[in-house]
């Protein structure tokens, strides 16, 4: 099996962009709730320069995600249905454990986090689809 590095990088900037899009897309749903949250801690609010992270986080999760995908299917078989479960446990081992945490220590209020943890289903969903389907393998 060979990987095609170039392949996984441009398609996972691409699904990294969707994520990343998709998370911009949610601020409107939540609206200020992240900023009343980190002012009950004494946090000031989210940052440009914090912005550039979660973004360039997007796109390091979009390449990952490619990257796993692009492991992972010489064993499943290309396609959606491979897509899909490596980016359901993808979301599950980064999304669902990490927030699930921020719950348990208190730090973020359940409905909340649930919404961006379901939303982060979806965009990490959207993102593994797109980029399976962008990803293409060594042409031997």
């Amino acid at each position: 099996m060979k990987i095609n590095v170039k392949s996984v990088i441009t398609s996972g900037l691409i699904a990294g962009l969707l994520i990343s899009l998709s998370a911009i897309t949610m601020v409107p749903v939540v609206g200020n709730q992240m900023d009343e949250v980190l002012a009950s801690r004494g946090l000031p609010p989210l940052s440009n320069l914090d912005m550039v992270y979660f973004v360039m986080l997007s796109f390091i999760n979009g390449i990952a995600l490619i990257l796993l995908y692009a492991i992972v299917k010489e064993r499943l078989g290309a396609g959606i249905r491979t897509a899909l479960i490596v980016s359901a446990a993808f979301w599950f081992i980064t999304y669902f454990f990490s927030s699930i945490s921020l719950i348990v220590y208190g730090f973020m209020p359940v409905r909340l986090t649930v919404i961006g943890i379901i939303w982060g289903l979806g965009e990490i969903l959207l993102g593994g689809i797109v980029g399976s389907k962008l990803y293409k393998d060594v042409i031997q």
